[in-house]
């Protein structure tokens, strides 16, 4: 059954806080999972969540911290001594502790990391940490099983063995030459069927899928989901082993670059969340909304230039914001397909063949949407050259929209710049200004006006 907060769950612990009821607070908490503990800290106030988290066990609260939201966990380590925040990081994997620490300032994170106990985890961490947090090597952890070529298979169960009991879960057993180098992966089922005096060179499997440390993190989340992969090995620039990505970390950067695509559709120009300050949240919604508000102003001067058809024509401006709205949503619908399909690497550049398909799309849509709006203004309004013009319009809007809408993330894409910004404003925004441009162009020269 999943885990669902209650009123009366929030109440219970909130009591036992304020009676300082520990022991209770301790077994209602130990039997609930780590990320859900870490779902109630979210409902609590700062000082109730650091007051269970200094009860609960260093095991516990080691598994807690990187479920809670950015905030709450910063609050909770800033009234943490280094000394403290280095007994929870000695309980994590590196790259979850390497995530932590690189959250705190420069002068906290050099004192945490001179508390930290185990050396050897210590250094791992100060290695992830030179990494970008956005590639292959700020993703990995080190806590990985290895063999090398040139042991038997006896040998290599001895050293596995030793290896596992430092790796939460083996995915899979990578071999490496004398210089550490990635050479391949070891099949359990081999391992157990064959003589324990067989050397692995003999029997490992040569194809491996691998990432390098500069690797960008959706470039590593789509080869391991193209490949069905619960871990990829990490490799430097010499070839060498040096880490592993799991799905558990692909998952949260497939989850980030959902969120952050999903708010530049909206035109949001960075990542914010409900819980952000209200200068953030307007900080990050105004850009978009300022640049669609002059794109705004050049549609009304357009508007404004042809006011003495409206006196002759008066149904020309009761379609401009059907003309609009539709123009719109065919830019972000053909926009929202190409993004897409270069975010999941369906298509990763221009292809004449994709665009002849989007526009014969749009040529029917716009066709079948100009003969309804022809019918209807003729019934409607028995003008049927203005009628005329405005289907002829429609269609010619819809078809500039899609292509403006296929082309702009494409032309976005191959100059480094996230395509995600097409599907929002910046569409919608564009082609109503073109949309009404064009609009007036085509019944000038059907209407002569």
């Amino acid at each position: 059954m999943q885990f669902k907060i209650s009123k009366e769950l929030l109440a219970q612990i909130e009591q036992l806080i304020h009676d300082k009821n520990d022991q209770e607070l301790e077994v209602l908490l130990n039997d609930m999972h780590h990320a859900d503990i870490a779902e109630i800290f979210d409902e609590l106030n700062i000082e109730e969540a650091t007051y269970i988290f200094r009860i609960l066990d260093s095991e516990i609260t080691a598994e807690i911290l990187p479920e809670l939201e950015d905030d709450v966990r910063e609050k909770i380590l800033h009234g943490l001594s280094a000394k403290e925040i280095a007994e929870e990081l000695d309980e994590l994997d590196t790259d979850d502790a390497a995530d932590i620490i690189a959250e705190l300032s420069q002068s906290k994170k050099e004192e945490v990391i001179s508390e930290l106990e185990d050396v050897e985890h210590a250094k791992d961490i100060v290695d992830l940490l030179r990494y970008n947090e956005d590639t292959a090597g700020g993703l990995m952890g080190k806590e990985l099983v290895k063999v090398n070529e040139n042991w038997n298979v006896l040998t290599c169960v001895k050293e596995m063995r030793i290896q596992a009991e430092h790796v939460t879960r083996v995915h899979s057993i990578y071999v490496v030459d004398d210089e550490n180098r990635l050479k391949g992966r070891l099949s359990l089922k081999d391992l157990l069927t064959t003589s324990t005096k067989t050397p692995i060179s003999e029997v490992y499997i040569k194809k491996v899928d691998y990432v390098k440390v500069d690797t960008p993190n959706t470039e590593v989340a789509r080869i391991m989901q193209k490949y069905d992969l619960e871990a990829i090995p990490v490799v430097d620039e010499m070839g060498r082993l040096v880490g592993r990505v799991t799905v558990d970390d692909i998952l949260d950067v497939i989850k980030e670059e959902a969120d952050k695509d999903y708010q530049m559709a909206a035109g949001i120009t960075q990542d914010v969340e409900a819980g952000d300050s209200v200068y953030e949240l307007t900080k990050a919604r105004l850009p978009w909304l300022l640049i669609g508000m002059v794109i705004e102003i050049i549609a009304s001067f357009v508007l404004k230039n042809n006011e003495s058809a409206f006196h002759k024509y008066e149904t020309l401006i009761i379609f401009v914001p059907l003309l609009s709205a539709t123009a719109g949503n065919i830019g972000v619908q053909a926009s929202a397909i190409v993004v897409q399909g270069l975010a999941n690497g369906t298509l990763k550049e221009f292809s004449r063949k994709y665009f002849s398909k989007e526009l014969t799309v749009a040529m029917i849509s716009g066709t079948i949407i100009s003969l309804f709006l022809l019918i209807y203004h003729s019934v409607m309004y028995q003008q049927y050259q203005v009628g005329l013009a405005i289907s002829i319009s429609i269609i010619v809007v819809i078809l500039f929209a899609a292509t403006l809408g296929t082309l702009v993330p494409l032309f976005l894409h191959k100059n480094k710049i996230d395509p995600a910004i097409a599907t929002g404003p910046f569409i919608t925004t564009t082609n109503d200004v073109f949309g009404i441009i064009l609009y007036f162009a085509i019944a000038r020269l059907i209407l002569g006006f």
